[in-house]
This record gives C-alpha cells, structure tokens and sequence, in this order.
C-alpha cells in the first residue's frame, strides 16, 4: 500500500475586521511577492482551496487617482471644456490614416 499523502498546515490569524496576513510560506508555494492576488474556492466536499489569482484587467494604479482628478476638474471648472478643434482632429486621423482596429482582438502581451 502506498504512502498517505502529507497534509501541510500553516496557521494564520484572521482580524475582528476579517483581515489576515497570508504566510511567507504559502506566498512562496503561490509563487506571489510582497503582494498579489489570491482566490480562495469551495469545493463541492467543503474543501477551501486557496490558489493565485491573475490580477483583475481593469486594475491600473494609475487610472482611480487619474479619473479622481479629471471629475475633480470637471466640477470645479466646467468652464474650461472645449471642443477638439478641426485642425487637431484632422491632425490626429492623419496619424491613424490606413491603420485597421479590431476592437475585439486581443492586446499583445506586454512580456517581451
């Protein structure tokens, strides 16, 4: 008969918040640095598993405070909204001028 399987058990606290702090050692197993993103699933036995997850598409550090910023100014100075003028619009489809876009296709990863 074969040898049972080890079972690995790594204690974590979890806050009055439902915060915790995942473990090095579990971050390691994951593969995650200082920071990521995990998944946790329930299996139909009940078993929780806790997996590494691809960050969400939408995230982008840059794009909450950038949003922030422009609805702060659209308030504060609505004033200052102008129409794209004719000449930088003919500029810019001069730019784009013979270059097909499929909105549906995929972007090329970045790794490179």
């Amino acid at each position: 008969m074969g040898k049972a399987a080890e079972v690995l058990e790594i204690p974590a606290t979890v806050t009055a918040r439902g915060q915790t702090t995942v473990p090095v050692a579990v971050r390691r197993m994951l593969g995650l640095g200082k920071s990521g993103h995990i998944v946790f699933r329930r299996l139909a036995d009940g078993t929780i598993t806790v997996a590494k997850a691809d960050p969400p598409a939408e995230e982008d550090p840059a794009l909450g405070p950038f949003l922030t910023l422009i609805a702060r100014d659209l308030e504060t100075r609505p004033h200052a909204i102008q129409p794209v003028s004719e000449e930088i619009y003919r500029r810019a489809a001069a730019l784009v001028e013979g270059i097909a876009v499929d909105l549906d296709e995929a972007l090329p990863s970045d790794a490179g």
